[in-house]
């Protein structure tokens, strides 16, 4: 007689055929962290346009640029 061992991770008390339910929730998990992480990039995607056009709009404007604050307060 020979002793067989389950597949997978089976533990005591799950059923030895759960691993195809196991992958469609993981795969399902990934789609909806893929679509997430897609739309969050098309959101700030969007917020740069739209801060692009409005800045573009107003010629007057004046924005200080990345780094030019803070190397005024290092002066002190």
């Amino acid at each position: 007689m020979s002793v067989q061992y389950p597949r997978g991770r089976a533990t005591a008390g799950e059923k030895p055929g759960n691993e195809p339910e196991e992958v469609k929730l993981q795969n399902a998990s990934k789609q909806i962290v893929q679509r997430a992480i897609l739309q969050a990039v098309r959101q700030v995607s969007r917020e740069s346009r739209r801060e692009e056009e409005r800045t573009s709009d107003n010629p007057g404007s004046f924005q200080l640029g990345v780094g030019e604050l803070t190397k005024k307060h290092e002066k002190k």
